[in-house]
């Protein structure tokens, strides 16, 4: 017997079938909570598969986001075989279907099925530290994303109260500049505060004054005057935009902190992962970069030649044909991890820029050449990237620009 259980996992439930072996169902669907009862409830299931079987089941579920999560701790917890299959894969079954059914309770029997019309590997755990790597990244591109939002908002209303104020700081959302708009907003807030006042304030907010010498907080104090006198809004109008002004500098400030908090994780538990300084041996990948496209991987065993890594990254050309005819211009096919490839894109960017990388330069050149567009050469470059990856992770060895 080849005993199946096929788990079709919501929010905060899920329904399963049991299968004793192939078109043989044990007994009809069920369902359970994602609470420590409901979890237990499964358990009895498996162990009545177990006593009419004879053997261990395989459980088979679809990857979820982090829905299936309880489960999965669960089932590890026990010592159950899993295995997580693209959602992708058994859409394409159900849509192979003549009737048009999607239920939990027929999902949970399809995917029964997929099992034994198709081989796979059971989940192989990435580990603890992959895993905990992946979400900070993950949080750290999003909390960014936000950060950018908020930045425009702020702009647009700069724009109406300040806008003479660009190019007083080199770095405009600097803690030093953003805490110092927060305190003068207005050209009438700087012009009624003498210039003694301005610089002992500077010098206040500066956390350290290496590198910032007294020429330099003069230098600030006299383009703020100057920029106080040319701005068109002298005294703002409409008080609404003072209060989001201010409200939006305290964002964006809370926004850096927790950037800068979660940055400093992601390297000290990225270090401690050996692969971590192999993948920055590439010119062009450097931190943030390398912890993300090591956390997105994980093991590299789980590919056992380097276009699996380039289908996962979802950079694989996407192909058609038909009869006699066969499209010449197939688009990636985007159905990979869209974190990994996003870094990857920056690393092919980072390492053509002044030419850091030279093996890619030439590379780029090349399919220049040949006549592709700058995009078409620039995945290009991430596909080899890719190939480089693959070699550094399976044989634990730098990378050599020559």
């Amino acid at each position: 017997m080849n005993p199946v259980i096929g788990l079709d996992i919501s929010k905060g439930e899920s329904h399963g079938q049991t299968f004793l072996d192939r078109g043989k169902p044990f007994k009809g669907t069920f369902q359970f909570a994602h609470t420590r009862d409901g979890l237990l409830q499964l358990l009895h299931v498996i162990q009545d598969v177990e006593h009419a079987s004879g053997q261990h089941p395989t459980i088979i579920l679809e990857a979820t986001g982090h829905y299936q999560s309880p489960v999965v701790q669960f089932l590890e917890e026990h010592h159950y075989v899993y295995i997580v299959i693209n959602p992708l894969i058994s859409n394409r079954l159900r849509k192979s279907q003549l009737r048009k059914v999607k239920t939990d309770a027929a999902d949970a029997y399809l995917l029964g099925e997929l099992h034994y019309k198709e081989e796979f590997e059971p989940f192989r755990k990435r580990g603890v530290q992959l895993l905990n790597l992946r979400y900070l990244t993950r949080q750290y591109e999003s909390l960014s994303k936000m950060c950018v939002q908020t930045k425009l908002q702020f702009q647009s209303v700069l724009d109406q109260v300040f806008p003479a104020y660009k190019g007083v700081f080199g770095a405009m959302y600097s803690s030093v500049s953003l805490r110092l708009l927060y305190e003068f907003p207005t050209s009438y807030s700087v012009l009624q505060t003498d210039e003694e006042m301005l610089k002992s304030k500077i010098e206040s907010l500066l956390l350290s004054k290496r590198g910032r010498s007294e020429n330099w907080i003069y230098e600030r104090v006299q383009r703020l005057l100057e920029a106080a006198k040319q701005n068109p809004f002298q005294q703002t109008v409409y008080a609404s935009h003072l209060i989001n002004f201010k409200i939006l500098i305290t964002i964006i400030l809370q926004y850096q902190e927790h950037l800068a908090e979660l940055e400093q994780n992601i390297d000290a538990l990225a270090k401690e992962i050996e692969e971590y300084d192999l993948i920055q041996s590439i010119p062009g990948i450097g931190h943030k970069i390398a912890a993300t496209i090591l956390s997105e991987v994980g093991e590299v065993d789980r590919f056992d030649h380097p276009k699996k890594l380039v289908a996962f990254a979802g950079i694989d050309p996407s192909v058609f044909a038909s009869g006699k005819f066969t499209a010449t211009r197939n688009r990636i096919t985007k159905r990979g991890s869209r974190q990994l490839r996003y870094a990857l894109v920056m690393a092919v960017q980072c390492g053509l820029i002044r030419s850091r990388n030279t093996r890619l330069k030439e590379f780029y050149e090349r399919k220049r050449a040949e006549g592709k567009p700058h995009k078409v050469a620039l995945v290009a470059c991430a596909n080899k990237l890719v190939h480089w990856l693959h070699a550094i992770l399976k044989s634990k060895k730098t990378f050599r620009d020559a």
